[in-house]
């Protein structure tokens, strides 16, 4: 490691390491103390993160990696995280880990993320290579015409809605645990017919391309992700190998308050939990630190924390949640921009400071144990979050289906965010549903409907939905900061085609870092979220076309990492 590399990496904000213990994991705080019975408060899992956080001590390195020699990918997305959010933060922060890293990596500052902006093509996006077109995956809940419902023997006409989120999760006495790791319970998956056999489709058979997770594996590499449900094994790919340890600790478990509608504080714990689960991998462990594995050669996690600090509507601190006199505080501000100014709120702030000093925590740790040369680190998100001016707010409800009905048009799913995709019953409804959508943009725009794209726009962009099973016949875009639900408890969202919902932030460090800043480091040509994936395997010398998307769509590499 040079010398410049090395104070770089001692000045990295001291925040967020993990235990001082032997074991970074949950069992190190007597998780099942704090999580007995169904009826736990809130600061039971504020407790877990906050023993998680504490100290800042790192391991003496270990000699006994397997992988010391080679080549390492350290995929982050911090969910929710803006362009916009990132130069916000490192101009108020310029000794921060995003600062550092900004400064030393290649920032591209005109990312697009997946369209639709939502996590499952947004994460998958970074890992195939591809766009839905070629994913066959459109959003956690959406539709297939070639599907059966859970429990439906393939029985009946085919077509039904596909959820891959908790809804998946086997359940304990009723209750979705935490610990240990919730299986799939096949009896709640969508079912299809295989070789003329009506099975279930998990998530993983569900995906229609390859992964970087399959194509590590078949060359002999190891492999790691932690994220938020145990349906992310998708990642694993058609072929269901690769993300060897596979940590996705359920955040809807049912044995804490869902720290999405709870707080900030309690994401930051939940995240924690992934947070050492890394930890524990960059010392040649198992995620859990139970047995000794190699480093892996790409691995990483998603983090909430940044995303619910956008979104949330704290049930306790607002007046509009909270409303009984002296229960809530009358200069609490919602999610995660300050009216007027932009500026972050300070439960977005919070969400900011934890997860800097949380990826600091793993640069360090790299470092310990002689890995930060070798390992390529990229910072990104799966999605970013519409509005961020809180002025442009507008939650309206479902005016959509109101829209189509009143046609007499049969909705056979219509997935709704700040987004609506629409499948429809009968797809020879196709033009009468448009014309219903577009006579209530031309008049009273119920809808606050922006654009509809159907027909050979759509089919274009996302395949024809009369030969691709997957493909919405209609999606409307609404006018940006417009949301269909009615919920007091957030006031953001994200699966549309916005600005904010798709322009992220996306930061590499690695591949050119030396002691000197060029100017070719601030890419500001535009590029796409998935292109990362062809990045990661020429990182690691294996080939971007061994992605089956990456073939079909022509997906190249980031420019300016030197290895074009």
């Amino acid at each position: 490691m040079t010398s410049a590399i090395r104070a770089w990496s001692h000045c990295l904000p001291a925040a967020n390491a993990r235990l001082t213990s032997p074991t970074h994991s949950l069992r190190a705080v007597n998780a099942s103390s704090l999580l007995a019975g169904a009826a736990v408060r809130t600061s039971a899992i504020i407790a877990i993160g906050a023993a998680l956080i504490a100290g800042t001590a790192v391991a003496t390195a270990d000699e006994h990696h397997s992988d010391r020699d080679g080549r390492h990918v350290l995929l982050i997305s911090v969910d929710g995280l803006h362009e916009f959010d990132r130069r916000q933060w490192i101009s108020e922060h310029p000794d921060s880990t995003l600062a550092r890293l900004s400064h030393d990596g290649t920032v591209f500052t005109n990312t697009s993320t997946s369209k639709p902006s939502d996590s499952f093509p947004g994460l998958l996006s970074q890992i195939t290579g591809g766009t839905p077109r070629t994913m066959g995956v459109f959003y956690d809940d959406s539709y297939s015409r070639d599907l059966w419902k859970p429990g439906s023997n393939c029985t009946g006409a085919p077509g039904a809605e596909t959820v891959y989120a908790e809804n998946l999760d086997s359940t304990v006495n009723g209750l979705i645990p935490l610990f240990p790791q919730p299986p799939i319970d096949p009896a709640n998956l969508p079912m299809g017919k295989v070789n003329g056999a009506c099975v279930g489709i998990p998530p993983h058979s569900f995906l229609q391309t390859n992964t970087i997770f399959n194509v590590a594996h078949d060359a002999g590499l190891y492999t790691a992700w932690a994220d938020k449900h145990p349906a992310y094994e998708i990642v694993r790919g058609p072929s269901n190998t690769g993300a060897e340890d596979l940590f996705t600790p359920e955040i809807n478990t049912s044995q804490i308050p869902d720290p999405t509608t709870v707080s900030v504080q309690a994401t930051d714990a939940y995240d924690q939990l992934k947070v050492a689960a890394i930890l524990e991998e960059i010392d040649g462990k198992s995620s859990d630190g139970s047995a000794r594995r190699p480093v892996p050669a790409i691995f990483g996690m998603n983090f909430q924390s940044v995303s619910v600090g956008q979104k949330l509507v704290n049930p306790v601190l607002s007046c509009a949640r909270n409303p009984k006199p002296g229960n809530c505080d009358p200069n609490y501000v919602p999610g995660g921009y300050e009216p007027g100014t932009l500026a972050f709120t300070p439960q977005m702030e919070q969400a900011m400071a934890y997860v800097d000093g949380a990826i600091g925590s793993m640069l360090r740790e790299l470092d310990a144990h002689g890995l930060l040369e070798s390992t390529e680190i990229i910072v990104s998100a799966k999605h970013g979050q519409s509005p961020i001016d809180p002025a442009k707010l507008r939650k309206i409800g479902d005016p959509i289906s109101t829209i189509l009905t009143n046609a007499n048009v049969q909705i056979a799913q219509n997935t709704e965010d700040d987004i609506s995709l629409i499948w429809l019953t009968d797809q020879s409804q196709t033009a009468t549903a448009v014309a219903a959508l577009q006579a209530d943009k031309n008049g009273a725009n119920t809808g606050h409907i922006q654009a509809i794209l159907s027909g050979d726009a759509l089919a274009d962009q996302f395949g024809d939905p009369r030969r691709n099973v997957r493909t919405p016949d209609i999606i409307v875009q609404p006018i940006p900061g417009t949301i269909y639900t009615g919920s007091k408890a957030k006031v953001a969202e994200h699966g549309g085609f916005s600005e904010d919902d798709t322009h992220v932030a996306l930061v590499v460090f690695g591949s050119r870092r030396g002691d000197e800043r060029s100017a070719d480091r601030v890419v500001a040509s535009p590029v796409e979220t998935r292109q990362i994936a062809p990045t990661i395997l020429k990182f690691l010398e294996l080939d971007p076309r061994a992605l089956r998307s990456v073939r079909l769509e022509g997906t190249r590499a980031l420019p300016a990492l030197g290895d074009d």
